[in-house]
């Protein structure tokens, strides 16, 4: 059997949908990683909050792989790459409703080494992350943070 594509993305489109219909303003809860392409200055503590509205954004594209558009910071345009694997949440301004999500592991690229092994990017088995905590990214919990 096939694996199922995750709920994240469609999960992020109804409450982004759901938001506009209703006349509220959509933030996007980013946690900035190597892959993420926001303007720095902007995240704070390892995230940033994105105001996802279509006043706000220009070519807003959301797929099942992330979120991209253009956006204005301090009056320059940025175009903004956000991987779904980094979305940690979709909320209102006004009333604070939304979604959260856990964060997922980013997709690691499987290459096989020159002895005939695989590799990956990362050399951090599950045994290694038991045996170090500070190694395994799954230790942190999602938080909420209300933004004014």
């Amino acid at each position: 059997m096939a694996q199922l594509i995750s709920t994240k993305p469609y999960m992020l489109r109804a409450m982004h949908e759901w938001c506009v219909d209703n006349n509220l303003t959509p933030h996007l809860v980013v946690a900035v990683n190597s892959r993420t392409r926001v303007p720095m200055a902007y995240v704070k503590d390892g995230e940033i909050v994105l105001n996802i509205n279509y006043g706000a954004t220009r070519d807003l594209h959301m797929d099942n792989e992330s979120v991209v558009f253009s956006a204005r910071f301090g009056g320059v345009s940025q175009n903004i790459y956000v991987p779904m694997d980094a979305v940690r949440g979709i909320f209102a301004r006004e009333n604070g409703q939304g979604m959260f999500f856990e964060l997922e592991e980013p997709a690691v690229d499987v290459e096989q080494g020159t002895d005939g092994k695989l590799t990956s990017g990362e050399d951090i088995s599950s045994e290694d992350a038991s045996k170090n905590p500070s190694k395994n990214k799954n230790n942190k919990k999602p938080t909420l943070t209300i933004v004014k």
